[in-house]
Formats: structure tokens, C-alpha cells, sequence
């Protein structure tokens, strides 16, 4: 009986070693200083007014315009924008298009368990792309739509965009991105020791269920 619950426990361990975790990389927008460069996106823009590729959003500060009548921030997360001017009028004849692109690493987890949740808002218009594969879209910023995946994703490195639509108007034509995760979960790929004792565990409990049918 003793070795039975040893085995059992040998077992045990070495699947609570391989449990689902958050899935590192997966950032709130706006967690830094405001005025500053949101360094967990990268911004690259189609837009006749600014021509942006490869640098950082940057941060919006709280009692700004158009913060009302966009959401207000909080602690959680803050509103990004193009540049460090956030009531800046863009898109006067034109719709634009501005892509925040979101990087995080999957190496040692298995991706067909991975999956996460958040919430989104944007002025005027955001479609998310898992791995360029659409899987939401939203309109408006006054208050918050959801986005979530259960698939989709690639062993080692994975990318989130939010793509950003401007409508065109000529004057007092704001855009920014809010983006929150609500959750995250991805398993580990068991190490080669959590094998070894997993099939040791196995084995042992068919040791003692053999000997238990000679008795």
C-alpha cells in the first residue's frame, strides 16, 4: 500500500509540473509613464498624414483631450496614440489605417493549448489578427468590446495586431488604441526529468499491481 501511494505521488508530481500558466508578453496598453513610448507595440501606419513605420505608440496623459469623450484611463491600462501630440487631427480627406503590433514567445510551451482573453476600444474602428488571421473586430471609444483565441497560435514567436481604422474627417479627427488582457492561460512542455519521473511513477504502480496478482 505503500508503494502504491508513493508510485501515485510520483505521478502526481510530475504532471502538476507541466500545469497552464499566463502567457508571457501579452501587455495592457498605456502600463508606463504617460508621455512616454508604450514599448510593448510597435506602430506602422497607412495614412496620408503620417507616415509611421516600426516606432513605439506613445502613452496619453489622463485630463487631455479627447480623453472624454474617449473612455477615461485608469491603473489597468491607458489609451496609445500615434504620436506625443494625443489630440493630434489626422486623416482630413482620407481614412487611415494604423497597425499597433503586439510580439510574445511561445518556445517551451505547447501553442495548441494556448489561449487569452481582453477587452479593446479605438477611435474609430480595430480589427485584431492572430497571426494574421482576423478574430475580432470592433467599433467605437466610449466603451469596451471583448476579443479572445483559442487557436491560432504557432510554437516560438507569435503576433497580435490591432488594426486601427481612422475615418476620414477635416478637423478634430483624434485616433487611439485601448487595449486590456483579462486573461491568459498556455502548458508548459514538460522537461525530460518530468518524464523520467512520470514514467517511474507508471512504473512502479504496475510493479505493485503485478506482485498484488502473484499473491
Amino acid at each position: 500500500m505503500k508503494r502504491t501511494i508513493i508510485a501515485a505521488a510520483l505521478a502526481i508530481g510530475a504532471l502538476s509540473t507541466a500545469q497552464a500558466a499566463g502567457i508571457n508578453g501579452l501587455a495592457n496598453t498605456g502600463t508606463g509613464v504617460s508621455g512616454t513610448a508604450d514599448t510593448h507595440y510597435t506602430l506602422s501606419s497607412a495614412s496620408s498624414d503620417t507616415a509611421i513605420s516600426g516606432s513605439a505608440p506613445i502613452i496619453t496623459f489622463d485630463n487631455q483631450w479627447p480623453i472624454t469623450p474617449w473612455m477615461a484611463n485608469d491603473g489597468v491600462s491607458k489609451w496609445v496614440t500615434p504620436t506625443a501630440s494625443q489630440g493630434q487631427s489626422f486623416d482630413a480627406g482620407s481614412a487611415g489605417t494604423y497597425t499597433y503590433s503586439l510580439s510574445f514567445d511561445l518556445s517551451g510551451f505547447k501553442a495548441d493549448t494556448a489561449s487569452f482573453s481582453g477587452r479593446m476600444a479605438a477611435d474609430n474602428a480595430v480589427s485584431v489578427l492572430l497571426n494574421n488571421q482576423l478574430i475580432s473586430s470592433a467599433t467605437g471609444f466610449t466603451g469596451w468590446s471583448g476579443f479572445a483565441s483559442n487557436g491560432g497560435f504557432v510554437a516560438g514567436l507569435n503576433k497580435l495586431d490591432f488594426v486601427v481604422t481612422n475615418w476620414a474627417q477635416n478637423g478634430g479627427n483624434p485616433t487611439g488604441l485601448r487595449v486590456e488582457f483579462t486573461g491568459s492561460n498556455v502548458t508548459p512542455v514538460p522537461e525530460p526529468e518530468t518524464y523520467a519521473m512520470l514514467l517511474g511513477g507508471l512504473g512502479l504502480v504496475g510493479v505493485v499491481a503485478r506482485r498484488r496478482k502473484t499473491k
